[in-house]
Order: structure tokens, then C-alpha cells, then sequence
């Protein structure tokens, strides 16, 4: 190492072993794919929850049921999951007047939709987990072909092993920058995810309720 040698972070990457450089593409391939699940499934959830509290609003408002039962297909908004689990459980029990039947129409519904809001978080929990142990792999290969470069240096000094350490560990910093917005995105999302389905199955309770007190009135 001389006194001019570029010790930048991208030219340490450059000089990086091809091992160690394949290491750090997989991670930025990891965090960029994961940034782009965040943002849309951040998009969708907050789609949702805005859906989901208007339709609220004029379910409870007192309205006739099949009046907004025509409301809510002509909306057809793809993120709206209460409305299709009330067009669900509505439709069954204008076609049967069973109450199972409509619960039954409003499970489905319900676990298709949760399906979909769960789509891709294994993903992120994955990144999360596994992210850091690849930037280590990363590393420890790295510092071993710095040290293995030394074998025929008679004079070995810090100066001569730090570009390969620093080249190395910037690995494992690659795979915390992948794996820490991933294991928080992750944590934001699944809770975001458990408080809408408690709304949805309360909802799935109360108008089966409703449903029945309809059908025991006629």
C-alpha cells in the first residue's frame, strides 16, 4: 500500500475479489428488490386501510344493505378487501338465505385476500435473515485472500493487509444495509397485516349477526 493508494468505498469495491464483488451484487440485488416490495406493499396497505375505513363509514351509517351492495360493485377498487367480503357474504345469502352459506362465501373471500396482503413478506423476512450472514461469507472470504496475498511478503504490515480487510468487510456492510430495512418493513407490514384481518373477521362476525337477525325478522 503506498500513501496515494485510492482507499475510496468505490474503489475498494473495484479491487474487490470476484468472489467478494459477485457477494456484494447478490446484495444489492437483494436490497433493490426489496426496497421495491416496501414501497408498493406500503402503497397497497395504506390503500387498504382507506378502503377499508370508508366502507365502514357507510356500512354502519344505517343504509340499505342491497343499495350498497350496488355501490360496491360498481366501485370495484382492487384494494377495497371489506367490500369483497361483504359483496361475498351478501350475494351468497340473496341466492341461498343460508347464514352458513354466507359465512362460508365471506371465509373464502377473506383468506384469498389476506393471501394476497401477505404476498412477497416472506420475501423481506428472508432478506432480513439471510442478508447478513451472506455479506459475512463476504467477508471472511475476503480477509482470507487479503492474508493469503501476504504469504510472500516477507515485511507483512497493517499497511499492506488493510485494502483487502477494508474491501472485505464492506460485505457485511452491504448485507446489513440489505438485510435491516427488510427486517423492518417486514415487522411494519406483518402488523399492519394482523390489525386488518381482526377487522376484517370482526366484521365477518357482525354481519353474519346482522345477516341473521334479517333472516329470523322474515
Amino acid at each position: 500500500m503506498t500513501p496515494t493508494q485510492d482507499l475510496s468505498f468505490l474503489s475498494l469495491i473495484l479491487n474487490a475479489s470476484l468472489l467478494v464483488q459477485l457477494v456484494m451484487l447478490l446484495l444489492i440485488g437483494l436490497s433493490v428488490a426489496s426496497w421495491t416490495i416496501i414501497f408498493k406493499k406500503t402503497a397497497v396497505l395504506r390503500s387498504v386501510r382507506r378502503d377499508t375505513e370508508r366502507f365502514e363509514r357507510d356500512f354502519w351509517s344505517g343504509g340499505d344493505l342491497n343499495t350498497l351492495l350496488g355501490a360496491s360493485k360498481r366501485n370495484n377498487r382492487s384494494n377495497a378487501v371489506l367490500e369483497h367480503i361483504f359483496e361475498a357474504g351478501m350475494e351468497e345469502f340473496i341466492k341461498v338465505r343460508e347464514i352458513d352459506a354466507a359465512r362460508r362465501a365471506m371465509k373464502a373471500t377473506y383468506q384469498r385476500e389476506m393471501d394476497l396482503l401477505e404476498a412477497n413478506l416472506p420475501f423481506l423476512a428472508s432478506v432480513g435473515s439471510v442478508s447478513p450472514y451472506i455479506g459475512l461469507f463476504g467477508t471472511v472470504w475476503g480477509i482470507m485472500h487479503a492474508f493469503r496475498g501476504l504469504a510472500n511478503v516477507q515485511n507483512a504490515t497493517l499497511a499492506a493487509v488493510a485494502p483487502g480487510i477494508a474491501e472485505a468487510l464492506i460485505a457485511t456492510a452491504i448485507g446489513l444495509f440489505a438485510a435491516i430495512p427488510a427486517v423492518v418493513a417486514y415487522n411494519r407490514a406483518a402488523t399492519d397485516v394482523d390489525r386488518l384481518a381482526i377487522r376484517f373477521e370482526t366484521f365477518i362476525e357482525e354481519f353474519t349477526n346482522i345477516l341473521q337477525r334479517q333472516g329470523l325478522s322474515k
